[in-house]
């Protein structure tokens, strides 16, 4: 037998340097994703509790049809509204009842969908009808209703809709309002006050020259009513440049 075949097998490393390289370099790799995650968190989650507001409380002044309005940044809720200029429409949300927009002294209201039931949101145009909601209660609202009125609460007269007008779940509340018309306000009642949503009552007025403004709030604050009215007349108001009267 020759010399080779004696010979005893020569004896490897159990972990070879390339092996001792690739497992060095993918710690190093995953050490690397570690930090860049912790501080990308950190940034995402400023950004996700963010979610597009601003407590900048710089004005933004739009022209929507014969009107003219500046309201605060932090008070218009969409960020791609945040421009001057001629628009459509604006979007707003203030929290109740200062009616102040995104800051850090309220901002659980805005970033916490479970404290969502302490603001309004607005949506204000230029108004394609002659009347508001109050405006439509005897031409249009009145020939809508379905059986007896029923006494609700807080000064509230609840009109049962019918089922093919088009409202689905929505009644229609409405009260008497000294020296104008009544009030009306369209709401889908919860079955139980904890299930109230923030936006289940809906009514529109109108300000200035020509502009809509269409609110919604929780049912939660139905015995507010008549001061979120006066409330976001007011702000609206307040903030129109013309300071024109409104037309009728």
């Amino acid at each position: 037998m020759s010399h080779a075949a004696h010979s005893a097998p020569e004896e490897q490393p159990l972990l070879s340097m390339g092996f001792l390289f690739r497992t060095m370099t993918v710690i190093a790799v995953l050490a690397i994703l570690t930090v860049a995650i912790s501080v990308g968190g950190r940034w995402f989650g400023r950004h996700i509790s963010l979610a597009g507001n601003t407590d900048s409380t710089a004005e933004i002044i739009l022209t929507i049809g014969r009107d003219t309005v500046k309201f605060p940044e932090n008070a218009i809720r969409f960020p791609s509204q945040r421009h001057e200029g001629a628009a459509e429409r604006v979007d707003l949300y203030l929290a109740w009842p200062d009616m102040q927009g995104y800051n850090k002294a309220n901002h659980l209201r805005f970033d916490d969908i479970a404290q969502s039931s302490g603001l309004i949101f607005l949506q204000i145009t230029q108004s394609t009808m002659s009347r508001d909601m109050s405006g439509r209660l005897e031409p249009i609202y009145s020939h809508l209703l379905d059986g007896m009125p029923e006494p609700y609460r807080d000064g509230l007269t609840l009109h049962r809709l019918r089922a093919d007008a088009g409202y689905g779940d929505e009644v229609l509340l409405t009260a008497p309002v000294k020296g104008g018309p009544d009030y009306v306000v369209r709401c889908i009642l919860p079955s139980a006050p904890d299930k109230a949503a923030s936006g289940d009552c809906q009514r529109d007025i109108k300000v200035g020259r020509d502009l809509s403004v269409l609110y919604r709030f929780s049912s939660s604050h139905l015995n507010d009513w008549e001061h979120i009215d006066a409330a976001i007349r007011t702000f609206v108001e307040a903030r129109l440049v013309n300071h024109s009267q409104p037309s009728f």
